[in-house]
């Protein structure tokens, strides 16, 4: 397995962790000092992120029974407490649901308990774990990954605002989907919940039988896959708007049940142009603004 790779990107602000799957962006705001030591805090815990994930892979990938799986690793736990309580619910779900999340969030509690930051974020693949100290704001742009990419919108997040993890999920993203989303970005307390969230949300705006979804099980794409024989979407062909509004009023519904349990705070689901919302915290979702975005000032979140 290859080592982990550290460095900056141009302008010496952000931070850039790869190892095999796991991406990450840190930026941090605050004394300098104190920002450095968090950005070495980040380092040294990314170090062993992969490995601890590895040990206990197998694990991981199964469908999390009501009662848990006994994992042992810090992530692995973040991952397993995050589905729990859909696995309570006898929801499909594997730990792996949270993985990008639960990856965040980690890092940034080490930074956090070695360091006194203003604010910070870290961004694994579009899934963002959040720290915003008083009088902050982090605002981030949409990205809906259809058939024509755009900028759907923006979500600014206060310091008084309980949410500090966003994510989002969908059959154009880095893993495989059971429903038919362009996208679905979640708000949520942590990182590792709102991935989870995505996930499933994501998995709900579905239209099961339509000749125009293809769909394959997932193990004939990667043999890798936790998903099993499940059957994965592969393709969306034409759709009339009264079923793209009909799939998404399913994602609306599951984001709307997560709401309703303190879960999450909102939920914007994407297909084919079209988007419903679940929660007064998603600000212009709808609204394409790319005259407004500054990528350099704006992290993007997408699937």
């Amino acid at each position: 397995m290859t080592e982990p790779q550290v460095a900056w990107l141009p302008g010496g602000r952000r931070q850039h962790l790869q190892h095999g799957p796991i991406d990450l962006i840190i930026e941090t705001w605050g004394d300098r000092h104190q920002r450095d030591i968090a950005h070495r805090a980040a380092v040294a815990r990314f170090a062993s992120i992969l490995d601890e994930l590895v040990a206990e892979l197998a694990l991981l990938r199964k469908p999390c029974p009501p009662e848990g799986l006994g994992v042992q690793g810090r992530v692995a736990r973040r991952m397993l407490a995050a589905v729990m309580p859909f696995a309570a619910e006898g929801v499909f779900v594997t730990p792996m649901a949270a993985v990008a999340g639960a990856v965040a969030e980690e890092v940034l509690d080490a930074m956090l308990v070695a360091a006194a930051l203003d604010k910070a974020y870290v961004n694994n693949g579009g899934d963002i774990a959040l720290h915003l100290g008083a009088h902050q704001r982090f605002d981030v742009a949409m990205i809906t990954l259809g058939a024509l990419p755009a900028d759907a919108g923006r979500v600014a997040i206060e310091a008084a605002d309980e949410v500090r993890g966003i994510a989002t999920s969908g059959r154009h993203g880095r893993s495989l989907s059971l429903g038919i989303a362009d996208s679905v970005t979640v708000l949520a307390t942590g990182a590792a919940m709102a991935d989870a969230a995505a996930t499933l949300i994501a998995n709900a705006v579905d239209l099961p039988g339509h000749p125009a979804v293809e769909r394959r099980p997932a193990s004939s794409l990667r043999d890798d896959s936790d998903l099993g024989e499940r059957l994965v979407v592969t393709g969306v062909g034409h759709l009339d708007p009264e079923e793209v509004d009909l799939a998404l009023e399913t994602g609306l519904a599951s984001a709307e049940a997560m709401r309703t349990a303190g879960r999450i705070a909102a939920a914007a689901c994407f297909l084919k142009g079209r988007s419903k919302v679940a929660g007064p915290a998603v600000r212009g979702a709808t609204c394409h603004l790319p005259g407004a975005i500054q990528p350099e000032r704006m992290e993007r979140v997408h699937a």
